[in-house]
């Protein structure tokens, strides 16, 4: 390609070819001009030289046309392998880039569904922390009220004796001799008798020793538990333990498992007092566990108070088994006589069904004159009869 200008020109153009002969002719037709003018006699040999010039040249046209050609084919080649593997590369970047973008799609589409999964559970769990959140508020709201606490201390001791004892073995609110208002009094025979159980919660004492900073504090915290608890034992062991009238100790009831292990875990000097003042002081663990026990001892006093009734009973019970004893061998004896009957019934029957074949056997023959007024019977002596 040659590029003139802003004309681009093929080298395989003939017109370029043409023109590049007519301007070696011009030259050549000026220079044999000019040498004629010089002298004529080279002319002929001059011409000669133009017209194998001419040749030549029209030869080196040919082959260059024909090289050219032959690079317009390879080049024509070439390019249609470079498209064609051009196109097959596109095409496997396609089918590939169609399965990363298809497998994307699934895992994308995977991990939304996930997603989304995760999200409910996160916006259940997040509806339960609100609620719980409220309850927590609400059971706040409970415990800051001294009267309120008491109520739920006292309905956590109802629940707890309600599911271990039977509905007739305790009472609620009950009012003793002297006055005052039990929680709970559970009835237990003599000895040891009815004993009370009593609901108190020291929630303000284990907050402070909870919330103490210092030894200071933490003192301080320790000696306002000690007063709360002694004055609950106190207060229990003056109200609740009535000679004659109760058993000989009574509970106190704590509703939190904390406030029980902290108490045991560090004042064990108050433990040993209730033991002292002969008030027992439980959680609602150890509760339920007592109370099973106490359950075990209205059983037992139960059977003893029955023992009579079952002891008559069962004398009933060995009467009625001698006389059914009696009645079964007066049975049998009436098996025996029947079955007596039954087989002289069979003798007797077996004895008519013998007559009944020897009367079956007597031939009865009619006589010949008809007139006369008797018969002659003639008898066939059976073997084993006699006449």
């Amino acid at each position: 390609m040659i590029t003139i200008g802003s004309t681009v020109i093929a080298l395989d153009d003939p017109r370029l070819w043409a023109a590049a002969a007519a301007i070696l002719v011009a030259v050549l037709l000026l220079r044999a001009s000019a040498r004629a003018a010089r002298a004529t006699e080279p002319l002929a040999r001059h011409l000669l030289e133009l017209d194998g010039a001419v040749r030549a040249l029209n030869d080196g046209q040919q082959q260059l046309h024909g090289g050219i050609t032959h690079v317009a084919e390879a080049q024509a080649a070439a390019q249609a392998r470079v498209a064609a593997s051009m196109e097959s590369r596109l095409a496997e970047v396609t089918r590939a880039m169609g399965d990363s973008l298809g497998a994307s799609a699934q895992r994308t589409a995977h991990s939304l569904g996930e997603l989304q999964q995760r999200l409910s559970a996160i916006d259940k769990a997040q509806t339960n922390i609100e609620k719980l959140s409220g309850d927590v508020l609400g059971l706040q709201d409970i415990l800051s009220n001294k009267q309120t606490r008491g109520a739920f201390g006292e309905i956590q001791l109802r629940e707890i004796v309600t599911r271990a004892l039977p509905p007739d073995a305790a009472t609620f609110q009950t009012t003793l001799s002297n006055g005052t208002r039990a929680d709970c009094l559970i009835h237990l025979p003599l000895p040891p008798g009815p004993i009370v159980v009593d609901a108190k919660f020291p929630l303000e004492a284990y907050e402070a020793l909870r919330g103490a900073k210092g030894p200071a504090e933490l003192a301080a915290a320790g000696r306002g538990m000690r007063t709360a608890i002694r004055a609950h034992i106190k207060a229990i062991s003056e109200k609740y333990i009535i000679e004659g009238e109760t058993a000989e100790g009574a509970l106190m009831f704590l509703p939190s498992e904390a406030v029980y292990a902290e108490l045991h875990a560090n004042f064990a000097d108050l433990v040993r007092e209730g033991f002292a003042a002969r008030v027992w002081i439980v959680s609602p663990t150890t509760c339920m566990a007592t109370l099973h026990t106490l359950r075990a001892v209205l059983k037992d006093a139960r059977m003893r108070a029955e023992a009579h009734a079952i002891r008559r009973e069962l004398g009933l019970l060995y009467k009625d088994v001698e006389r059914l004893s009696a009645r079964v061998g007066n049975l049998d004896r009436h098996f025996g006589q029947a079955q007596k009957d039954i087989e002289e019934i069979r003798i007797s029957a077996d004895r008519a069904h013998g007559r009944a074949r020897r009367l079956e056997a007597i031939d009865f023959t009619p006589e010949a004159d008809l007139d006369e007024p008797t018969a002659s019977v003639n008898i066939t002596r059976l073997p084993g009869v006699s006449s």
